[in-house]
């Protein structure tokens, strides 16, 4: 075996593969938390492992034609997951997302360049007999591949980053509306995700770089080195995808999904009735010293659809669920800071006997209500 059959960059390929499926695997068997978010995910790992896969079938220094000994059939089949990585991966944060998160019939759009991609290549490739396909794969240039396969490339990762802005959109809604359903924020981590969803985006904007570059190169002949941006992504999705396999070892996810509702305006009075059963709920039960209390937890104690309860909050007493609630534990904790019996009562036992989880949100809460560090305002109560 004198021969080498891999390079550097074939060898940051199949490592990225290997990462993969290896990751599938362990969100499948035996990563616990959300079921479907982790099978979606493992689907998103596997479809781009045959991305890399793809590329060395293609375009490999000598698995090239390893690859055409074992089969002309395999040629370009693995290149059908470029339309459907980016579909899982949205998927995948909608699912982290919304608490009842389930595929619609319009989610089929996202799936239609995939199944008219997989129609062309089925009709122009998989079709043909294996001594037309060698004679095809003998010969080939991939400076000789029509004009227009140029443009379907420029699509498609056009369409890949716009399912990547998709993913930013949905956090930075989550992100905007997660303060209407729960009072402690704090516990809730999303920097695993963003560290996925905005690498990825980078990682496909790249890939369009890369395709204006070989487009810029054969139809313009302005020498573009379009090879060596591609080389370099290979390697980020190798180290992305590494990180996030070390990072999650340790993830313990403590996401907290939000409804997904369409957005109504309500021009119907509200309620006093309801306005007041709330106020004096609040006042007699504190449901707020609750460290784990929420919308919908806080709703069926009230008896009201959480729909009701959010709308009266944000309309009435404008504020988020965030505020409302943690304007009553500023008041406790008030008032438990005037009393002399807790002179000496560390701030960590004042916050959790006022209802808090987090002491950045005591600490910041309280100085924007009351103007003072909670350790001033004891020293004011108490001179």
């Amino acid at each position: 075996m004198d021969r080498l059959l891999f390079n550097t960059f074939d060898l940051a390929l199949l490592i990225t593969i290997y990462q993969c499926t290896l990751f599938a695997l362990f969100l499948i068997l035996l990563k616990k938390g959300k079921r479907q978010s982790n099978i979606l995910l493992a689907l998103f790992l596997l479809s781009y492992a045959a991305i890399p896969l793809d590329t060395l079938i293609n375009f490999g220094a000598a698995f090239r034609q390893f690859a055409m000994d074992f089969s002309p059939n395999i040629f370009y089949i693995f290149g059908m997951a470029y339309w459907i990585e980016a579909v899982l991966l949205l998927f995948f944060v909608r699912s982290l997302i919304y608490k009842n998160f389930s595929l619609q019939p319009k989610d089929i759009l996202y799936f239609l360049p995939f199944l008219i991609f997989a129609a062309h290549d089925i009709h122009d490739w998989h079709l043909l007999d294996s001594q037309t396909k060698f004679l095809i794969l003998e010969g080939y240039q991939l400076a000789n591949e029509p004009a227009y396969t140029r443009y379907i490339n420029l699509f498609r990762e056009c369409f890949r980053t716009f399912c990547g802005v998709l993913c930013i959109v949905e956090l930075h809604r989550y992100q905007k509306h997660i303060k209407n359903e729960f009072a402690d924020i704090e516990a809730i981590d999303l920097t695993w995700l963003k560290i996925l969803v905005i690498g990825f985006l980078v990682i496909r904007v790249q890939a369009i770089i890369t395709t204006l570059g070989f487009m810029t190169s054969i139809d313009l002949h302005i020498n573009i080195n379009y090879a060596l941006i591609g080389q370099i992504s290979n390697f980020m999705v190798m180290f992305l995808i590494s990180f996030l396999m070390f990072y999650s070892l340790g993830f313990s996810s403590v996401f907290k999904g939000i409804e997904n509702k369409e957005k109504v305006i309500e021009k119907d009075p509200i309620d006093l009735a309801q306005v007041a059963k709330i106020e004096t709920f609040m006042r007699e039960k504190k449901p707020y010293l609750n460290h784990l209390l929420n919308l919908e937890n806080l709703s069926m104690q009230l008896q009201m659809p959480a729909r009701n309860l959010s709308q009266i909050i944000n309309r009435h007493f404008k504020q988020n669920f965030f505020e409302f609630i943690n304007r009553y534990r500023i008041e406790e904790s008030k008032y438990l800071l005037q009393q002399e019996e807790n002179r000496k009562v560390t701030m960590l036992d004042i916050m959790d006997q006022a209802g808090f989880n987090s002491k950045a949100t005591f600490n910041t809460f309280f100085k924007k209500s009351v103007g003072l560090t909670p350790t001033q305002y004891r020293k004011e109560q108490l001179k």
